[in-house]
């Protein structure tokens, strides 16, 4: 039982009749299929979601690293998307992974398809000792003999060094919003290189990869559009909000400022967020024995 329609008949007023009466039972019936309809959309959308985190993957631990991650579906539409992040470490080079990604739609077969996708490009990259944009070549060919109306933006990055540093970043871009990187200082700066074109566009179109020293105790960001987009605003506004949040927030922990960043930017966002987070060590903590 859903409820109970309770009519009230005035002083004066003629009973009800048979016409009444077939009308106030199809109000009844259309007023239950609508609840009806709402409680099956809001079931589904909760199992989607808990789909979507489960696909989402236990992030490494690696000795001098900290690596974190965060997931907020979108708050406007209770949809699903297909964002998603990813780090792992490579086996013999020992390099780490640091990836984030947005396959285009809001429904189940979006995250389905992301899952599909993050999972090809973990056995490419697993396979292969090639720069990122080679990886992400190969992983547009395989986007586009498999999912050929499917879109997809992504940064594949690989981070090279030692236990305590130095450390430097190679990355690649397929049209995804690009990396940011806040110095221990609080000095930030967007990682535009090598960004190339959306997954599934031009499988053969080259990509190029780019390299950067990373300085001690620095911070990395990696996140989806839904962080930094706003209905009516410029992309420009946005990137400049994150920008800001971050260099104030770059002497708390890496979950704080997770945290904090998810907190303070998701107000008004339209769609769902992904970010993964990257703190460097500073010289003086050492290495782990």
């Amino acid at each position: 039982m859903l409820g109970a329609l309770t009519l009230v008949r005035g002083e004066g007023h003629p009973p009800w009749g048979e016409a009444d009466l077939a009308l106030v039972e199809d109000l009844t019936h259309r007023i239950a299929l609508a609840l009806d309809k709402a409680r099956l959309y809001a079931e589904t959308q909760a199992v989607a979601v808990r789909l979507q985190r489960s696909l989402l993957p236990d992030l490494p631990v690696v000795p001098g690293l900290r690596i974190t991650a965060r997931y907020s579906p979108a708050l406007a539409t209770a949809q699903i998307g297909g964002d998603w992040y990813d780090s792992f470490v490579l086996p013999e080079s020992g390099d780490t992974t640091l990836i984030i990604g947005d396959v285009t739609g809001h429904d189940l077969h979006a995250a389905v398809t992301m899952s599909q996708i993050r999972n090809m490009l973990r056995g490419i990259a697993c396979d292969r000792r090639e720069p990122p944009g080679m990886i992400l070549r190969r992983l547009d060919l395989a986007v586009d003999a498999l999912y050929s109306h499917r879109t997809a933006t992504c940064v594949y990055a690989l981070l090279k060094g030692q236990e305590g540093g130095p450390y430097q970043l190679e990355w690649a871009s397929a049209g995804h919003p690009p990396p940011l990187l806040v110095t221990a200082d609080g000095d930030t700066t967007y990682l535009w290189e090598a960004h190339g074109l959306l997954l599934g566009v031009d499988p053969h179109a080259e990509r190029p990869s780019a390299c950067l020293p990373l300085p001690e105790g620095s911070t990395l960001l990696l996140y989806t559009d839904g962080l930094i987009e706003r209905r009516g605003e410029s992309m420009d506004h946005g990137m400049t909000r994150l920008r800001q949040h971050a260099a104030v927030l770059v002497d708390q922990d890496i979950d704080e400022l997770s945290d904090e960043l998810m907190n303070g930017l998701v107000a008004g966002a339209h769609d769902d967020i992904a970010l993964l987070a990257l703190r460097l060590p500073q010289s003086d903590e050492g290495v782990s024995p």
